[in-house]
């Protein structure tokens, strides 16, 4: 029986980011720079979810609904 190793790829698993073989110790990515890329793009706010955009008041949210 093999050992299991954090560094060896999986088998049909794809890195989220580039589509390489993706590696258990950055599941689901191949490496630290793809899982490293992927929170710079929620950081900046790529990932967002579709929606009528709030308006802020007074410190708060507005969603327009009363």
């Amino acid at each position: 029986m093999k050992a299991d190793n954090d560094s060896e790829p999986r088998s049909k698993a794809a890195c989220n980011n580039c589509g390489a073989p993706m590696v258990k110790a950055f599941a689901p990515f191949c490496s630290k720079r793809c899982a490293d890329v992927d929170l710079g793009r929620w950081f900046k706010g790529s990932y967002a979810i579709a929606g009528e955009p709030m308006h802020v008041i007074d410190g708060g949210f507005e969603d327009g609904e009363d």
